[in-house]
């Protein structure tokens, strides 16, 4: 039990001297990579940089103490950090604590909702979002967070509140582009993708943010116009509730926040999991980034959740238990206290240039043409997910997506395959005749399939299909066998419709039969009294079963 709730007691038990090295490597490693990206995607949650930074430091140390995964890495994130940004800019008219403020409450209210979902075991909550929507919402997240990188690449002011009219100012600016800063990012775009390449899971972009700021410092490039980060406070965040007058307002931020957080998290521990040879615990996972988060709230940070490419460096770098996140606090604790003087002259272009490089693989263009050759309705959800982003913003876009794919699903279940069965030759087994249609026809017996639950909203249309088949046979049917293996619900209107069926049938001398239904099928037919006029209904019972009497019966 302990171990369920303290993952700790699980992992601490092997622990040795090698399995140490390992962890304080890849914590070293993990921070050095986790500050540069962490001031840059607090740029984009329109924070002062040092919020970023927050992120890594307390969400990391507090998962380490409940999370499940071994190499997962907690932190603020692209798709987060621009859906805060684009969000709060509204609520907070230009005032930078009260921006600050709004976004720790939504890290608070993001805890809340988690801790809940842990206690009423809503881990399934997963599933909410789909992998076609992710698909479409990373995308339009990538093009919309490199338009607002642009800008800083070309040494411009930007602006617009919308993604066309940034493209708009961004053109219009382009005379204004700074050369000397152009050349700066576009160098250090190739080099981040160079070390990449050269030194994968490297914290290559440290490296750069050193080299830049010796630059700044010791050259003539101070004069040529480089924005820099600017001073950034030393020491620890001070810890204290958020202001809670702005909640009303933030509720549906967390909300997208919290599902955004846990599927983007889960996602990438379940993967490392697998590469590691172990298994992650869902609901554990929503108690950890929940106490993860409530400790960014107090500590002034904002939303925070697992992203694959930090945890990769974790990973590659030789995590092998949570310990790895508590060294790499401990390391960014340090630089907060003794270097944040050197860090005020970063330039903001490296910074643009570390996200550029970091949401490349956010658009999966790959996936969009497997979508599109594959299933055009997947591809349009997807669409629906970007276009939506891109017009509406983040947290519109991903419930416009998610909201079209219910409907879908409502369409498709409202309006269920029924399949008509064939007996496959030589053998007792059944299956669709539109696909095989070298099956058995059974003369005199119409096999019948629901391929779905059997509902108050696609009764009717099950029924028309039943009926019109057998309406449109040329010998006449003796039987009706309802195959209800495909069948996993049936409702009490469901359960009704069939009661109906069987008496519409007996008035045309047509017996109905019922195979293979699942217990719990079963128990709401009797409830309805099926039984009194279909005889028993066993789980023994198999359509080849029935076949068999009705053709004896008929001979």
């Amino acid at each position: 039990m302990l171990q369920n709730s303290f993952p700790p007691a699980q992992w601490l038990k092997g622990y040795n001297a090698k399995t140490l090295k390992g962890d304080f490597v890849a914590g070293i490693t993990l921070a050095a990579y986790a500050i540069p990206v962490s001031l840059a995607y607090a740029t984009l949650a329109g924070l002062p940089p040092q919020y970023g930074i927050y992120g890594y430091l307390i969400g990391g140390f507090f998962y380490a103490m409940l999370g499940t995964s071994k190499q997962l890495a907690i932190g603020p994130t692209s798709a987060i950090s621009l859906l805060i940004g684009t969000t709060i800019a509204d609520m907070a008219n230009g005032d930078v604590q009260r921006w600050a403020d709004i976004a720790s409450l939504t890290a608070l209210v993001f805890a809340i909702m988690s801790i809940l979902a842990y206690l009423l075991r809503l881990s399934g909550i997963i599933n909410f979002i789909s992998e076609t929507v992710l698909v479409g919402f990373k995308a339009g997240a990538a093009l919309t967070i490199g338009l607002t990188q642009l800008p800083k690449l070309f040494g411009v002011k930007g602006g617009g509140t919308n993604f066309l009219d940034r493209i708009i100012t961004l053109i219009q600016q382009l005379p204004e582009t700074n050369t000397a800063v152009l050349i700066f990012g576009i160098a250090a775009i190739g080099m981040l993708i160079f070390g990449e390449k050269l030194v994968p899971g490297k914290p290559v972009a440290i490296i750069i943010v050193i080299i830049s700021i010796f630059l700044i410092t010791a050259t003539s490039l101070s004069l040529q116009g480089f924005a820099t980060v600017g001073i950034i406070p030393s020491g620890l965040p001070e810890f204290h509730l958020p202001n809670l007058r702005y909640i009303d307002g933030v509720l549906p931020l967390a909300a997208a926040c919290f599902l955004l957080s846990y599927i983007e998290s889960v996602s990438a521990a379940r993967t490392l999991a697998q590469k590691n040879g172990y298994f992650i615990n869902p609901r554990q996972e929503l108690l950890a980034l929940g106490v993860a988060n409530a400790a960014v709230a107090l500590g002034q940070g904002y939303p925070v959740a697992g992203g694959l490419s930090q945890s990769a460096v974790n990973d590659t770098a030789g995590a092998k238990t949570p310990l790895s996140l508590v060294f790499a606090s401990a390391a960014i604790a340090f630089c907060l206290l003794f270097l944040t003087g050197m860090l005020q002259y970063l330039p903001t272009v490296i910074l643009a240039a570390i996200v550029l490089v970091a949401i490349r693989g956010l658009f999966d263009l790959k996936e969009m043409k497997h979508l599109y050759r594959i299933n055009k309705q997947e591809f349009y959800v997807a669409m629906i997910a970007l276009v939506g982003v891109l017009i509406w913003g983040i947290l519109t876009g991903v419930l416009l997506a998610a909201i079209f794919t219910l409907l879908l699903l409502i369409k498709a279940t409202s309006k269920p395959n029924v399949a008509f069965l064939g007996r496959i030759p030589g053998t007792k087994r059944y299956t669709d005749l539109e696909r095989h249609p070298d099956n058995e026809i059974i003369e005199g017996v119409l096999i019948v399939r629901v391929e779905s639950a059997i509902l108050y909203f696609n009764i009717e249309n099950i029924k028309e299909e039943i009926w019109t088949k057998i309406e449109s046979e040329s010998h006449p049917i003796n039987t009706v066998i309802l195959d209800l293996n495909s069948s996993p619900h049936v409702d009490i209107a469901g359960a009704r419709f069939l009661k109906q069926l069987f008496i519409d049938l007996k008035a045309k001398n047509i017996s109905f039969k019922i195979a293979e239904a699942r217990s719990e099928v079963r128990d709401i037919l009797r409830s309805e009294n099926l039984e009194d006029l279909l005889g028993h209904i066993s789980r023994f019972v198999s359509v080849d079963d029935l076949v068999v009497e009705a053709t004896n019966f008929s001979k």
